[in-house]
């Protein structure tokens, strides 16, 4: 069990720095709710130790070390850890899943760019999906159509957030865009960081990724159905939030340059509100033959580790064990060098 003084850092640190997820998860039930509160922290601590670092490389090695620690049963002695550690234990949550998230954020400190759309569901299956895979084990779901749509709506939310914050992100010099689009409308990224503008082109590119996020929302709501009913409201929320914010950016022209995307407290009130009236619904209602689509293949090996949960194995597989330590030693030669 979460020690409630831990909880409740947890809880002032997502109200603060998760506005999105704090108005969802008022609406999930306290059984969900309190391990979801954990789960976030310890993943927005994660998150903001590799964004507000300068030595990136370090910053991530030290995060496998904490993450080392949580799964020996030894966590650091830190709210965050203690209160994600008792989840870890409380419901069997496969390492797996929080280590995708860790590469994910290794490849943020190397600055890894990506050629394709492919790469970049690969980039955000490692720090959005792996999320709502987690999330989906909290609510001790173990479907793997479940999953698989949990895991769309966790793409869907990490493209928002990419052509939200294309600006942003040019000016601390990342680029998530795929460079194939780039090179197709005649953009080097490095020449672009100088002065990021919002061109049509640019603007046709996140037009593009909100279109591709809109897909993967609809087809995520199939998944909602086959969730615990308490939990649906808060899982909707989310859905509607997100995708509010890719909405606030199609408002602006689709320039995510000059203005960053931004929704009211009176729309996230409205939202809520749908999401209670649609997970109602959702108890009448057939269930949609979308549900038994295929995962993404970039989110397949989540499903796949979130469908142990509860059962002996990892579920990582060796290969992507091996990309794993490979993007680690990238990570400690990086960091040597810089103190050599």
């Amino acid at each position: 069990m979460i020690h409630p003084a831990d909880l409740d850092h947890c809880r002032a640190a997502i109200r603060h720095n998760s506005l999105s997820f704090h108005a969802a998860s008022k609406i999930l039930p306290a059984r969900v709710r309190d391990p979801a509160l954990a789960l976030y922290a310890f993943c927005r601590l994660a998150d903001d130790e590799v964004d507000l670092q300068d030595d990136k490389a370090s910053a991530v090695l030290r995060l496998r070390d904490r993450l080392n620690l949580v799964y020996a049963g030894t966590p650091r002695n830190a709210p965050a850890d203690r209160a994600f550690a008792s989840v870890v234990q409380d419901h069997e949550m496969p390492r797996a899943l929080p280590e995708a998230l860790l590469e994910g954020l290794a490849w943020d400190a190397v600055e890894r760019r990506y050629d394709t759309l492919s790469g970049l569901f690969d980039y955000s299956a490692r720090v959005a999906a792996a999320v709502g895979a987690m999330m989906c084990v909290l609510m001790g779901v173990r479907d793997g159509h479940a999953l698989a749509r949990a895991c769309d709506l966790g793409v869907a939310m990490q493209l928002t957030n990419i052509a939200r914050d294309v600006g942003e992100d040019a000016r601390a010099r990342r680029m998530y865009l795929p460079l194939n689009w780039l090179a197709q409308a005649g953009i080097d990224p490095d020449a672009y960081f100088a002065d990021p503008l919002p061109s049509d082109p640019i603007r046709a590119m996140v037009k593009r990724l909100l279109r591709e996020a809109d897909s993967l929302y609809a087809r995520s709501e199939a998944g909602i159905p086959a969730l615990p009913m308490a939990a649906r409201p808060g899982i909707y929320a989310a859905r509607h939030i997100y995708a509010g914010i890719g909405q606030a950016v199609t408002r602006n022209g689709f320039d995510s340059v000059s203005w960053r995307g931004r929704t009211s407290k009176r729309q996230k009130a409205g939202w809520l509100g749908l999401s209670i009236l649609r997970a109602g619904v959702s108890m009448t209602m057939p269930r949609s033959a979308v549900l038994y689509a295929a995962p993404l293949e970039e989110t397949r090996f989540l499903v796949d580790a979130a469908a142990q949960a509860g059962r002996s194995g990892n579920a990582w597989g060796e290969g992507r064990a091996g990309a794993l330590v490979s993007v680690f030693a990238q990570l400690e030669t990086t960091d040597r060098t810089r103190f050599s």
